[in-house]
């Protein structure tokens, strides 16, 4: 178990603000950026990583969009169609789940 940078699990303070006030609960990644067990502080709050799970994209739900903070999984996709460059959606394309929770 390790304690990480929040930077390095949250790309963006917008993100991390979220985290902070309960609005953001998981993210998916490209990669694995944490383990379980992991911790990361933002502002003196301490947060675990309760649960790291390979997936695709198609697994993704509406519930999983508003765990990341968004309306519904079509605003999520459009998040991510923002956010990269030349980005497609692609059900099979594989993701990191990341789950925390406050301590």
């Amino acid at each position: 178990m390790s304690e990480l940078e929040p930077g390095e699990l949250l790309p963006s303070d917008r993100m991390q603000n979220q985290v902070l006030e309960g609005e953001v609960t998981q993210i998916h990644r490209g990669h694995r950026y944490a383990e379980e067990g992991d911790t990361f502080a933002i502002d003196g709050t301490t947060f675990e990583v309760t649960d790291v799970t390979e997936r695709t994209l198609g697994d993704l739900t509406d519930e999983d969009a508003q765990a990341e903070g968004m309306e519904n999984l079509d605003a999520y996709e459009r998040l991510l169609e923002r956010a990269h460059e030349n980005f497609e959606w692609d059900d099979d394309s594989e993701v990191v789940l990341h789950r925390f929770e406050r301590q």
